[in-house]
């Protein structure tokens, strides 16, 4: 379901690399990075009248509540099947991707699911 030598999916790898902690696996066929809890995966689908569209280049990540309805509002997001339910967003990933964003969002969504002593690792 990915393309191992994807160059979006090796600056989300190389995002990664600088959390502590953090791994990859592949799960239900999609990249995920994790350290206990996933915080990213490469790559979703969303249901459209019933038909699957397919999103290959995006990062899922997990958002705050409060700032879900502003991610919300660019025109590269969407609510990713069965991980939006749970506070997850995705994210095209296109030519014109702002990377230092595509960075914040990863890091917020490592901050909500790594252990506190990873936090103070990443913040020390």
């Amino acid at each position: 379901m990915f393309d191992d030598n994807d160059p979006f999916l090796a600056r989300v790898r190389a995002i990664a690399a600088e959390l502590p902690g953090s791994a990859e696996k592949v799960s239900h066929g999609r990249p995920a990075l994790y350290t206990k809890k996933v915080f990213a995966i490469f790559g979703a689908a969303v249901k459209v009248d019933d038909e699957w569209v397919q999103h290959p280049q995006s990062i899922l990540v997990k958002t705050d509540d409060a700032e879900r309805p502003a991610l919300l509002a660019d025109e590269h997001a969407f609510v990713p099947a069965y991980w939006g339910p749970s506070g997850w967003i995705g994210r095209d990933l296109h030519d014109g991707t702002d990377w230092d964003e595509i960075t914040e969002l990863i890091d917020a969504s490592y901050r909500l699911t790594a252990t506190k002593r990873l936090i103070a690792e990443l913040d020390g």
